[in-house]
């Protein structure tokens, strides 16, 4: 497998040839046009060319006043990207292309703030549609965006309205590093709590590494690793000191050099975001050779799942 380049990427604001949808002038023609950026995203949204119902997928819909939609189906009116990620956010089509950019770029939120001439909650929130919109697209999201994680709390209906849970020690998750094929999958441990590897730590002598609120094991079974993202309420001074490295310091793996100085940058993730961050660092990982503003254009425009 190829060495991550870990350096950042250059923060101008020019996609690769090779990154560019089919328009005239590719990606960068989108950017200050906010009606070509519209009908970008809008076949993204309906790729089949006609448009249909969220709520019930029916193909046949009544255009009304105000680019509302009525379905003859369900009766339910809507607008062109109800439903969908984007629409957790009060951004035009062209900012929304422009974030996408800073996004892939790692700019931090008050360069992305600045450069969009937004304020710092609006872009934290449609940061945070981005970040579940890659969520939900991993094998695993359904596992993922339930009361095991407490994400679910975050969706209301299909719309990014809720907040977090609070988390004590025994519904903090864990999550295990697994290494397949050159691919990383950050994989929810079914059954494990923080607590469980304070238990194996104190009883079973498992290895356990801090570094903030971030605590991580030696090997266990097929994971490199498992992890979880702790906050206040954690008895973190019973962690004994060791001189030998955990297994996945001690074998440099590529992915949790690249995590690791990635996770220091984000500053003060929270345990109920911390998945958001990891499935994140697993999709630009393992998408480090793709157009991610592609991808990610194409995320934003997908239905918003139901937690229920």
């Amino acid at each position: 497998m190829p060495a991550l380049q870990l350096e950042r990427m250059n923060n101008s604001h020019v996609i690769p040839a090779d990154c560019t949808p089919g328009t005239p002038g590719g990606y960068n023609a989108l950017l200050g046009d906010d009606q070509a950026a519209r009908d970008y995203l809008l076949g993204l949204t309906w790729p089949m060319g006609d448009p249909f119902c969220p709520r019930c997928g029916h193909r046949k819909v009544y255009t009304l006043s105000g680019e509302r939609l009525r379905c003859a189906s369900c009766k339910y009116t809507f607008q062109p990207f109800s439903g969908r990620w984007i629409n957790s956010g009060a951004l035009s089509p062209s900012e929304w292309l422009r974030l996408i950019n800073l996004f892939v770029e790692e700019q931090s939120v008050h360069q992305m703030k600045k450069a969009l001439n937004l304020s710092y909650n609006t872009v934290y929130k449609a940061l945070t549609a981005i970040r579940f919109a890659i969520l939900a697209h991993a094998i695993d999201a359904r596992q993922l965006l339930s009361p095991a994680t407490g994400l679910d709390s975050y969706i209301k209906g299909n719309r990014l309205t809720g907040g977090p849970r609070e988390m004590r020690m025994d519904t903090i998750p864990v999550y295990g590093i697994l290494r397949r094929d050159g691919m990383v999958f950050v994989d929810l441990v079914p059954g494990f709590q923080a607590e469980t590897l304070f238990h194996f730590h104190m009883n079973f002598h498992l290895k356990l590494i801090r570094t903030g609120n971030l605590v991580y094991t030696d090997r266990y079974k097929e994971y490199h690793a498992l992890m979880f993202c702790g906050n206040d309420s954690l008895p973190y001074e019973i962690i004994r000191r060791y001189d030998e490295p955990p297994h996945i310091d001690a074998i440099e793996d590529d992915f949790w050099q690249y995590a690791q100085s990635r996770i220091k940058k984000f500053r003060g993730i929270s345990c109920q975001r911390f998945p958001l961050y990891m499935k994140e660092l697993e999709f630009r990982f393992n998408n480090r050779d793709e157009c991610l503003n592609e991808i990610l254009a194409a995320y934003l425009c997908a239905l918003v799942p139901s937690a229920e």
